[in-house]
């Protein structure tokens, strides 16, 4: 039988026309709602605690709608045993698995609407806790796969399709200033000058009046179509374009961003007007990848020009570039906590690898995202071959990457002793690289180590060293991340004002800019919510509700425990029982520390939710 399971939106059977009977109570759907997103089959006890909390009967409520549900799904599946098991049958899928994670560009669902939309579980608060945090990670995994199909139509040059999805996504998300930036780019692109500036002014007002600020200059730069043709003399010829990229990649290699990336967007206009494919897809590849890694605030242009590169690619069938430019795009989505869409390219960047280093930056990228996931020991693994790669490839740079987020695993798990001798090797090679550029993260965590361990003083230090170079630099995140430092360190000094006034300074710098990296983000909101919890500040609520959004949104699983710990300490209903449950497949003993000191142990891994 083929049939679809619409979980979003108004929930209902697509069977073709095929009779099926809906389930009679939102119970029932709320019940296969948590069946199809839990990891493992939650035990009928488990069920009962969390739908029929108040029923004389619990475990008989939850037969009864076992038993809907059996009677609903007929030859679509079925359902029986303690813990309880969902078996879909043959042809049978869900939108909620397929949300986020179709073909690269090509969803083929419509995927709008909330998860179990309209309906409500009152009295089963652990219940509804979970469904929160569900519906932010659905939401934000389709709105990914929608901006991910948004860029490649433009990319590929089909600028109506790309305008049409580009609506779709401010008409979700408006307030995403990233979905507002790619729709002005793509009514420039298409020509509609006229509607892109209405957009733009639109959009301004709408920030200033829902948040009290405009927008960054993106979105202006946005009218201003492809930066790289309009603002630079006429095409030269393959020699000049060549010129143009090679002192480009120098000059950021060199620290000189600015003038490297005018060099890059030359070098792009003038091979646009030689017959060299090669030369244009390097050029693209160039500018893409500087406009990522060289500097903040221009992820989402320089997606957009990976895209292009991404397209020109797979016409020529330059495979190893296509590989490239599909890591760049996964570290791209990992940055913005789009955790499938990652995964999904560096799928396909690791099938397409070429040689000993690229290999190693595939699965560095990888461990990271898992990492981010809370996904430690998957995380060590990818990070532990990568190194091995890099290894074998010569690259001490790209080896240092590897271990430095190693070295971060270590940290978040409390494993001082191994994270300081990996952090050591990664700062001997960035001194040995004169990479002062990339210092400060790894600095940033010696000094997690020294603060963990009580050296205060020199925890102070290293952070003082990490912070000034972060903003000699102008790196945000690692101008958060130290200021968090500093933050947590005069808490351990007993002045929590001081500490809420670092971190709040940490998260300003963080999203000084419109593409932080959510995980730095969220790292440092958590850090805020133990002091502000700690000192009794009314802020605190505020600060896990934001917490809860990023991690739930980001798929950041270990910061959605965290998120529950702290709302159970502010005494909110289900919370100690969502934070276990969270908690329960993530294997980190300092996580573990802090459910137990809630009152409960962790749960065992039976229901555990992705």
């Amino acid at each position: 039988m083929t049939a679809l399971v619409r979980l979003l939106g108004a929930p209902r059977f697509d069977t073709g026309g095929a009779p099926t009977p809906p389930p009679r109570g939102r119970k029932s759907w709320g019940l296969l709602a948590y069946l199809l997103l839990t990891e493992h089959p939650p035990s009928r006890q488990r069920l009962a605690a969390l739908l029929f909390p108040d029923a004389d009967d619990p475990l008989g409520a939850l037969r009864w709608s076992l038993a809907d549900l059996r009677r609903s799904f007929g030859g679509m599946g079925s359902l029986s045993g303690d813990p309880v098991r969902l078996v879909l049958g043959d042809g049978v899928t869900t939108d909620v698995a397929l949300s986020g994670s179709g073909p690269l560009g090509d969803p083929d669902l419509d995927m709008a609407g909330e998860l179990l939309e309209g309906m409500t579980f009152e009295g089963c608060p652990a219940y509804e806790t979970w469904l929160s945090v569900e519906r932010r990670r659905l939401a934000s995994d389709a709105e990914a796969l929608l901006r991910e199909t948004a860029l490649r139509r433009l990319g590929a040059g089909r600028f109506p399709e790309a305008v049409t999805i580009a609506a779709r996504l401010v008409e979700q998300n408006p307030l995403d200033e990233a979905n507002q930036v790619l729709l002005v780019r793509c009514l420039t692109a298409d020509g509609s000058r006229a509607d892109a500036l209405a957009q733009a002014n639109r959009c301004e007002e709408l920030f200033r009046r829902e948040l009290g600020t405009g927008p960054s200059a993106q979105l202006r730069e946005a009218l201003e179509g492809p930066r790289g043709s309009a603002a630079v003399s006429p095409a030269r010829g393959r020699a000049s374009a060549a010129a143009q990229l090679e002192a480009g990649q120098a000059a950021i290699d060199a620290g000189a961003v600015d003038a490297g990336l005018q060099c890059l967007r030359r070098a792009v206009a003038e091979a646009d007007g030689v017959p060299d494919d090669g030369l244009r897809l390097r050029a693209r590849i160039a500018l893409g990848s500087a406009l990522v890694h060289a500097v903040r605030g221009r992820d989402e242009e320089g997606a957009a020009v990976l895209h292009e590169a991404l397209a020109a690619a797979e016409a020529t069938g330059e495979q190893a570039a296509a590989g490239r430019v599909s890591r760049e795009l996964g570290f791209v989505d990992l940055q913005a906590g789009r955790r499938r869409r990652a995964e999904e390219w560096l799928i396909r960047a690791e099938r397409l690898a070429d040689d000993d280093v690229e290999r190693s930056a595939v699965l560095a990228i990888r461990g990271m995202n898992l990492s981010d996931m809370g996904q430690y020991a998957a995380a060590l693994e990818s990070l532990q071959r990568s190194a091995e790669w890099a290894e074998r490839g010569g690259s001490p740079r790209q080896l240092a990457w590897a271990l430095s987020h190693v070295g971060r695993v270590h940290v978040l798990r409390g494993e001082t002793g191994l994270a300081r001798t990996v952090l050591d090797t990664v700062l001997d090679v960035v001194r040995a690289e004169k990479w002062m550029v990339f210092a400060p993260w790894p600095e940033c965590f010696m000094a997690e180590v020294d603060r963990l361990e009580g050296r205060h003083d020199e925890a102070r230090d290293r952070y003082g060293r990490a912070f000034a170079l972060s903003c000699q630099v102008s790196d945000p995140c690692w101008e958060a991340i130290a200021a968090r430092g500093h933050g947590m360190l005069d808490a351990d000094a007993g002045d929590p004002l001081g500490a809420l006034d670092w971190l709040a300074d940490a998260d300003t710098r963080c999203l000084r800019w419109s593409d932080p990296y959510q995980w730095i983000h969220a790292y440092v909101l958590d850090a805020t919510c133990q002091v502000a919890i700690d000192s009794g500040s009314p802020r605190a609520p505020a600060w896990v509700d934001a917490l809860t959004d990023v991690a739930a949104r980001s798929g950041m699983q270990e910061l959605v425990a965290r998120a529950h710990v702290h709302s159970a300490r502010l005494g909110r209903d289900g919370a100690v029982s969502a934070a276990r449950q969270a908690a329960a497949t993530i294997d980190n003993p300092v996580l573990a520390d802090l459910v137990a000191g809630l009152g409960c142990p962790p749960a065992t891994k039976e229901g555990t939710i992705r």
